[in-house]
């Protein structure tokens, strides 16, 4: 029996992946399911890059805003959540397509990822948890645990692991695949020189409507500098500023572009991993390429 069909889209920071996503959701009667760890919190919008009400054109967008900054997110929870998206979508008659740029969160869903996780000791985690990130990494690449872009920035994913390990199980027995769908990847990605580009043009755009104020607010708000550190790229940048680590907006700016980019590079090479990957040619139409590919995927 065939499995239910999936598009997919993905690519780095910066690349215009939630503009096309509605593009072709509007052309294929489909609604979107975001593929990103901090865009599932409420109130992180600038920083993550979240597409507006407006820039959505009326498309359904699922898994933005369904937890509370400082709450714990897995990707086991997110693979739950995007299933029962994905299912409702289908029921609708709809196409689902899966957007974003945590290449965990991407292949948990469209792989199967298979989670066997036992209970958490709340003893080992209360201990782990007080470790600075540094210690996390180091205990972790001790152990032999290879941190991916995902959960390199990630305390609870990064606790998560180094509890596995000190209880003898494996890290990484999520990569047992049961897959659902039958799925087609569309990969965006621009030349070097025109990613950093457009990563400085949008953070210059980004810092101007507000970012600065909506870090700021977030912590009058209740949310502890641990979370946003811990969240990485412009909330740990911004927080340093807004603390004083960084004294000024230029250096802000530069320290914040860099480490942007260096993230996008990092994208790159897990992306780059996964040979079922159509990476469109962005310096022609991207949009009717991939429309031709969607047509031919859903005969």
């Amino acid at each position: 029996m065939s499995k239910p069909k999936l598009i997919v889209i993905l690519g780095t920071t910066a690349c215009g992946k939630s503009g096309l996503g509605v593009a072709l959701a509007k052309k294929y009667n489909g609604e979107i399911i975001s593929a990103d760890s901090r865009q599932v919190y409420r109130g992180l919008d600038l920083g993550t890059g979240k597409v507006t009400a407006e820039e959505m054109e009326g498309v359904p967008h699922h898994l933005l805003d369904v937890a509370e900054p400082g709450e714990q997110y897995s990707v086991a929870r997110f693979q739950q959540e995007a299933y029962a998206a994905i299912d409702g979508i289908l029921a609708r008659g709809n196409l689902p397509f899966l957007v974003g740029g945590t290449g965990l969160y991407v292949r948990a869903v469209s792989e199967g990822y298979v989670f066997h996780e036992a209970p958490p000791d709340p003893a080992l985690r209360a201990e782990l948890e007080a470790l600075p990130t540094e210690e996390l990494r180091a205990r972790l690449t001790e152990a032999g645990v290879a941190l991916d872009e995902d959960c390199f920035h990630n305390r609870p994913r990064l606790v998560r692991l180094l509890e596995k390990v000190q209880n003898g199980e494996d890290p990484h027995t999520e990569r047992t695949l049961c897959p659902r769908y039958e799925v087609l990847t569309l990969g965006i990605n621009f030349p070097r020189e025109t990613v950093c580009r457009r990563i400085d043009e949008r953070l210059i755009t980004r810092l101007e409507a507000g970012m600065v104020e909506e870090v700021a607010n977030l912590r009058k708000n209740g949310v502890s500098d641990e979370f946003l550190e811990g969240l990485g790229l412009e909330y740990r940048y911004i927080l340093r500023y807004l603390t004083g680590a960084i004294p000024s907006e230029e250096q802000l700016i530069e320290e914040l572009g860099r480490a942007i980019k260096r993230f996008a590079k990092r994208q790159v090479s897990w992306f780059k991993k996964d040979r079922d990957v159509h990476w469109l040619d962005m310096e022609r139409d991207p949009a009717a390429e991939a429309g031709a590919l969607i047509e031919t995927f859903l005969l």
